[in-house]
């Protein structure tokens, strides 16, 4: 495992971060067994967030924290402030309101990270920067920032931050994958990759802000599992949204090259797509989400070291030859 630094956090952070969407009270002892694998394999960060499972997901998560008696040694990114029944809800207010019930939930003092899970461009950045430096100061949250944010964005609320002596946003949670996003897979989605997120990229690196990128297997694209000829038989909800987001010829032509790449290598397909995120030029991380027992484990060496700046602009470049 291979692990980072960001502002604000003592503890070092795993490059590959498990989610915990997929575990709710209804298979609780399969997740609190895969929270253990990730554990025993070097993964100390893991990805809640208020509307998983309507709450259920922090609590089995915060269950395997309480009973191991790992909190110490684990990094817990939450997120909240996301769209509930038709209103935005990035107000002081409800992003207040949203830490409490998740501290709660996960029966913690403080997560590690905070992101606001969904941005809302009408709402002035300078109230949320005020509420997000004053719980930082109680004790509730270390380094925070938004998940699913503009760059642009994100830049303007720093600036009020800098300006007016405080903490500024640490972290972004974009989606990046070999795939580009050519459709939002939900409502307020952000994307960094491919040629149209470059500028967020370069922005990134060049203002050191820590990127967690989510859905880094194009949610499950980047496995093989879509082809130009099976979509019709796909009928369940993921499935769907995987469709409508990266079923593209560009990306099925992408698939193609990032399968030559990883025979090359000598790595698994979903290796080397890690590899593509982990080796960019950022400050990196790639939120993942292990269903199956053994899944983490098989990814902590995904090729990082020997996937190269040439052979990402090679699966990137499609009229290269």
């Amino acid at each position: 495992m291979q692990y980072g630094h960001i502002d604000g956090i003592d503890k070092p952070i795993s490059r590959l971060v498990q989610g915990t969407v997929y575990f709710n009270e209804s298979n609780a002892s399969e997740g609190l067994a895969i929270y253990d694998e990730v554990f025993a394999a070097g993964g100390n960060t893991f990805d809640t967030a208020h509307t998983y499972g309507g709450g259920a997901c922090e609590r089995v998560f915060g269950r395997w924290l309480m009973s191991r008696g790992v909190r110490d040694q684990v990094v817990i990114i939450g997120k909240g402030a996301h769209p509930m029944e038709g209103r935005n809800r990035v107000t002081p207010a409800d992003i207040t309101s949203d830490i409490f019930v998740s501290l709660n939930r996960l029966d913690v003092e403080m997560m590690d990270i905070y992101l606001l899970h969904r941005d809302d461009p009408s709402v002035p950045v300078e109230p949320i920067v005020d509420i997000l430096n004053e719980h930082r100061r109680a004790g509730r949250i270390g380094a925070f920032g938004g998940s699913n944010w503009s760059h642009e964005r994100i830049a303007a609320a720093n600036a009020y931050a800098r300006a007016s002596g405080q903490t500024s946003f640490a972290a972004t949670s974009p989606q990046l994958s070999i795939a580009a996003m050519v459709n939002p897979t939900w409502d307020g989605c952000i994307s960094i990759g491919g040629a149209a997120g470059a500028a967020a990229r370069g922005w990134y690196l060049h203002n050191n802000v820590a990127v967690f990128t989510w859905s880094s297997l194009a949610g499950g694209f980047m496995t093989g599992k879509y082809r130009r000829d099976n979509l019709a038989s796909f009928s369940e909800y993921f499935d769907t949204v995987t469709i409508h987001a990266y079923a593209d010829e560009s990306n099925f032509l992408r698939l193609e090259r990032a399968e030559q790449l990883a025979a090359r290598k000598g790595v698994s397909l979903p290796q080397l797509s890690l590899a593509y995120v982990l080796c960019q030029p950022l400050n990196v991380f790639a939120l993942i989400g292990a269903r199956a027992s053994g899944e983490f484990a098989a990814n902590t060496f995904s090729g990082w070291h020997s996937t190269t700046a040439e052979d990402i602009a090679w699966v990137d470049n499609l009229t290269a030859s």
